[in-house]
């Protein structure tokens, strides 16, 4: 069993600091840091800081940076420490946020979206191994879901904060936004834990039986495609009821404080679903209602069915993450394994959700500006992943061992 206690100089009553820490830095480089621009699309257009089809392609850069930090957050962290990275890809948020309030060129602006997504994958990939360490394993769990509880936050926390912030201006919102993360940063700044308690020496690895390993390929693959589900509501959610409906910019927000809504709450009730249910079975019944909720979505006009439609579709970004982390849980049992696959799968996911965006980007131009073709595509690959879970278990038939050391290459 990997057993982690806290450090001799942690003591259990400062334990809530690297928690706030972990949940600060979710907040700011993902929460903030991609869901705050769905918001801003609408007014990007209208203000005509760039065209219709340049705001669509810089949403797409944020998704190209997570891909890029999820790919170079531990190598970063090896010849740093965790610590200096976290504080580091926080303060890059935050001067994003500031120099985005300055439209000097699409390629300035490209390039300070691209950075704010190179802080959220590096933040992804280490701000759990960095903080779980540090708490005791009574509270790992509820630790965890404070921490993926940031997004949520941050999804939440845009809706609510951009449009005061927009009848000051749209210069004046970006700074704002800056200042918030700004704010976030220095509270966190000395909750980070000193050190990582290094890991046990795992044990003599085996080859893990090919059902083993198809089951984690398998996720892997699971989790690429909800990437790719997810990506057109959480981009076009707001400038569809915004503009595509005609409805208006504050209607668009109203939408968008419901999907937040839903976003705080998915943590928490997926985990209790896995709890409850297990975690395949959980990704099982979270990939039927989504896909179902996604094409509803296309078809729907009235602010009540948006408002649930949103609030469902909403759960679905931040929950599949302690959901498919439960996933490799069940599957690998050894910490440095685990730790392996679920770097591997953040990799998966943040490299379909960037080939999503920028797939998406060019539907959105080629079709006309028409969300609801994208929202079908969306559900489409939803229903592919359900359809992977479903062909693999005709092949590999119902039954699923865990094995005690798997190799993940």
């Amino acid at each position: 069993m990997d057993r982690i206690s806290l450090t001799p100089d942690k003591p259990g009553s400062a334990i809530w600091l690297p928690i706030l820490a972990g949940l600060c830095a979710s907040l700011v480089s993902i929460g903030l840091a991609r869901f705050a621009y769905t918001p801003l699309i609408p007014s990007l257009i209208q203000n005509q800081w760039f065209s219709a089809s340049d705001v669509v392609f810089l949403g797409a850069a944020n998704l190209v940076g997570y891909l890029i930090g999820a790919l170079l957050g531990h190598p970063l962290a090896k010849r740093t420490s965790n610590k200096t990275v976290l504080r580091l890809m926080m303060l890059t948020v935050t001067l994003a946020f500031f120099a985005c309030a300055f439209p000097l060129s699409v390629s300035w602006f490209f390039a300070w979206r691209l950075l704010s997504g190179v802080a959220g994958g590096a933040v992804m990939v280490l701000v759990a191994t960095t903080v779980l360490p540090h708490v005791p394993a009574s509270r790992r769990g509820l630790a965890s879901g404070a921490i993926f509880l940031g997004l949520g936050l941050g999804i939440a926390g845009s809706g609510t904060l951009v449009p005061p912030l927009l009848s000051m201006g749209l210069q004046q919102t970006w700074l704002g936004l800056g200042v918030l993360a700004l704010v976030l940063t220095a509270v966190s700044w000395f909750g980070w834990p000193s050190s990582t308690s290094p890991a046990p020496a795992p044990a003599a690895v085996k080859t893990a039986p090919t059902s083993m390993l198809a089951g984690v390929y398998l996720l892997f693959a699971q989790y690429a495609l909800m990437a790719a589900g997810l990506v057109p509501a959480m981009v076009f959610l707001v400038d569809y009821v915004a503009r595509g409906l005609g409805a208006g910019q504050h209607v668009g927000a109203m939408v968008w404080v419901m999907y937040g809504l839903g976003a705080i709450v998915g943590p928490v009730s997926y985990g209790f679903l896995a709890d409850r249910l297990g975690a395949k079975r959980s990704i099982r019944l979270v990939l039927l209602v989504q896909a179902i909720a996604v094409g509803l979505l296309s078809m729907s006009s009235t602010f009540v069915a948006l408002a649930l439609l949103a609030v469902i579709i909403g759960s679905f970004p931040p929950g599949i993450v302690p959901l498919a982390l439960a996933r490799v849980h069940e599957l690998i049992p050894g910490h440095h394994q685990q730790q392996i696959a679920w770097s591997r799968a953040t990799v998966s996911f943040a490299t379909f959700q960037a080939i999503s965006g920028f797939a998406y980007s060019a539907l959105f131009n080629g079709s006309g500006g028409n969300h609801r073709l994208m929202f079908m595509v969306a559900a489409g690959a939803i229903v592919g992943a359900l359809l992977l879970e479903w062909a693999a278990r005709l092949l590999t038939g119902p039954k699923e061992k865990t094995c005690a050391a798997a190799t993940i290459t």
